[in-house]
């Protein structure tokens, strides 16, 4: 059995935890906060083309729930599928949300580190979008 090593990665937001998910569920949105997705995205039936620097991504994204998730995936050009779990739960009058960073194999310290950092960014930029 293959575990990946795991960081999650969470910040609170003071709003309501229905209002966080109903603006970070719409992939439009994704782009004023979610650096790593670069800097927008095309919809291409049911999947998102991420336009980065390091080229397009294929995106596909959890229908709309009840339940808080905002899971999605990201097709590299290889053909490789990355798995980003995340989560929008209440706490309080508002909200916890977390995305579980898996490290792939062979990504060293560095690069991990550097991954954690960026995951950091895009949820702080989210928290100061939804408080301003």
């Amino acid at each position: 059995m293959t575990l990946f090593e795991t960081r999650p990665i969470t910040v609170s937001i003071a709003r309501p935890a229905a209002e966080v998910y109903a603006f970070a569920r719409r992939p439009e949105s994704f782009p004023k906060w979610a650096a790593g997705l670069g800097a927008g995205l095309t919809r291409d039936g049911d999947r998102w083309i991420a336009h980065g620097p390091d080229g397009d991504v294929q995106v596909r994204f959890s229908p709309e729930n009840v339940h808080g998730v905002l899971d999605h995936w990201v097709t590299l050009p290889d053909g490789t599928e990355l798995s980003i779990p995340l989560r929008v739960v209440a706490n309080g009058d508002g909200a916890e949300v977390t995305l579980t960073l898996f490290r792939p194999p062979g990504m060293d310290d560095a690069a991990f580190e550097r991954d954690q950092g960026m995951v950091a960014q895009d949820l702080a930029r989210l928290k100061a979008l939804l408080e301003a």
